[in-house]
This record gives C-alpha cells, sequence and structure tokens, in this order.
C-alpha cells in the first residue's frame, strides 16, 4: 500500500484505537500493580499488549512481516519504559488520583505514547510504505 495521507490516517487511527483499549479496558490487577517496580511482569504484560496490538494495525495497513516484528519490539521497550518513568515519578512524589501532579505525570505519560505512535507512523512512511 502507497504512503498516502489517507493510509497514514487510517494507521495513526488503528494505533490511537489501539491505545485506548490497551491502556483503558484491557489492564489486569497485575498489570495494575506494583508499577513502581522496574522489573515488572505487569509492566512487561501491558507493553505485551501494546504491542500486539501495533502487530495488528500494521498488519492491516500491509506493512512486511520483518518490519512489524521490529516495530513491535521496539513499541513493547519504549512503552514499557515510559509507563515505568511516569510510575516512579508519582511514588516518589507520592501523587495520587486526587491530586494535580497525578494527572500532570499521566497527561505526559500519554503525550510521550502518542508521540511514540508518531515516530512509528513516520518510520513506516520511510521505510516499508511503498
Amino acid at each position: 500500500m502507497p504512503a498516502t495521507v489517507s493510509s497514514v490516517l487510517i494507521l495513526l487511527s488503528l494505533l490511537q484505537i489501539k491505545h485506548m483499549f490497551a491502556d483503558y479496558f484491557l489492564q489486569t490487577p497485575r498489570m495494575l500493580s506494583g508499577r513502581g517496580e522496574y522489573f515488572h511482569l505487569g509492566r512487561a504484560e501491558h507493553a505485551a499488549v501494546h504491542a500486539f496490538g501495533s502487530v495488528i494495525a500494521f498488519f492491516i495497513v500491509g506493512a512486511s512481516p520483518a518490519f512489524i516484528a521490529v516495530m513491535a519490539v521496539l513499541e513493547w521497550i519504549v512503552h514499557f519504559n515510559i509507563d515505568w518513568g511516569k510510575a516512579r515519578y508519582s511514588e516518589m512524589k507520592g501523587y495520587g488520583p486526587n491530586e494535580a501532579g497525578y494527572w500532570r505525570a499521566s497527561g505526559f505519560d500519554q503525550a510521550l505514547h502518542h508521540l511514540t505512535y508518531l515516530a512509528m507512523v513516520w518510520i513506516w512512511v520511510e521505510f516499508s510504505a511503498v
């Protein structure tokens, strides 16, 4: 599929929809616990849900299996670390959902994720889309 404005918007929309489900509907109690620990199985699973959703999105737009595999691994690493940073910062500051600092950290976290998707789409356009 050639990279047209339509295909770019479709891919970006798919990644946004995936993000909504992975971050707000598909989190398990294990994914939500122990967020401040770096090596945390729940966070690894959460990042894997995101990576798997991106696999589906890139498959839909016709990316090659090799490209999809590389993007999934990179997204897993980036997502895992963005979430850890937010959790670590919030825990260090003692922020909870009833404090503005918690929401600033959450907003920064979400912005980083969405900027990651813009970068992923740009990489697809530059290196994978025909």
